[in-house]
């Protein structure tokens, strides 16, 4: 089992008896760089390969997007407040205590679907043409996993070597998800 960290920025490490509430910048950095946030840029490129790849406009591959992270966001809310309500490390945990803890973890999810979908958004209102947008949409994925594997290990104090081999391992996610775009286009 993990230590609990008294002084940890993220609300999930403090103990129990912990009463301070968390900040704007504890809700972020414990949101924002999480599974959640790589599963969602993952789950956002899964879509735009498919979509994309039956010569759908942007404006379908936007809403394909949009639709299909809304759905899986809210079955990751439900699955984590149905996991995390009960007993937890020998505590009662209320389920409006286990639907807000569910409802941060999962905030990364949606967060990570934000600068794709806007993107995508730009090729529905013809700002840029849809090819264009539907790539870009991609390799900002690709981009976005870089900075996430990056923060990841800075966070966990690991060495610049380290932290630019996560950056890269996380990214090659989002270029697998480019290759099977161009295998499947």
């Amino acid at each position: 089992m993990d230590e609990v960290d008294p002084g940890s920025n993220d609300p999930e490490r403090r103990p129990a008896h912990a009463t301070a509430p968390p900040s704007a910048v504890d809700i972020v950095r414990s949101s924002f760089v999480t599974e959640e946030s790589v599963y969602g840029v993952i789950l956002v490129s899964g879509m735009i390969v498919v979509a994309g790849g039956h010569g759908d406009s942007s404006w379908s591959v936007f809403w394909t997007v949009v639709l299909t992270v809304l759905v899986f966001w809210a079955a990751h809310v439900y699955a984590g407040t149905v996991a995390h309500h009960g007993m937890d490390d020998h505590r009662m945990v209320g389920l409006g205590e286990a639907f807000r803890g569910a409802m941060r973890r999962s905030l990364g999810m949606l967060v990570a679907a934000l600068i794709p979908a806007f993107i995508l958004l730009l090729g529905a209102t013809r700002a840029i043409p849809d090819p264009i947008a539907i790539w870009t949409a991609l390799w900002v994925g690709v981009g976005v996993l870089a900075v996430l594997g990056f923060i990841a290990f800075r966070r966990r104090g690991a060495s610049l070597l380290i932290q630019v081999t996560g950056a890269l391992g996380t990214a090659a996610f989002g270029v697998a998800m480019i290759v099977l775009k161009a295998f499947v286009h």
